[in-house]
């Protein structure tokens, strides 16, 4: 997995490239690091095909540190994993752009 970052300001993107599981999602962890000064942070899906539960894990933590200081987004995301957030009900939890 790769992971790319632009920072515009208090808005960071972060493009994550290849498969998000229980090998990768550590790095995604650090990648993120600490989120202090971020208001909008948007994840684009458009190069990662599949996601474990250890990646919505990592989704849903960065969730709730974005509910106490902004506004997350998730966008670009492969059919597949529309697929494992709707059976998982990530849903409900991100906001995800179609």
């Amino acid at each position: 997995m790769t992971v790319n970052k632009e920072q515009n300001g208090s808005t960071l993107t972060v493009f994550i490239e290849g498969k998000l599981d229980a090998i990768s999602a550590p790095q995604l962890e650090a990648e993120l690091g600490d989120l202090e000064g971020v208001e909008e942070l948007i994840f684009d899906l458009k190069d990662m095909p599949y996601t474990s539960s250890a990646g919505l894990r990592v989704f849903l933590n960065t969730q709730n540190i974005m509910d106490d200081q902004g506004h997350m987004l998730v966008r670009n995301a492969s059919e597949d994993v529309m697929g494992i957030f709707k059976e998982t009900g990530f849903t409900k939890i991100l906001d995800i752009e179609d």
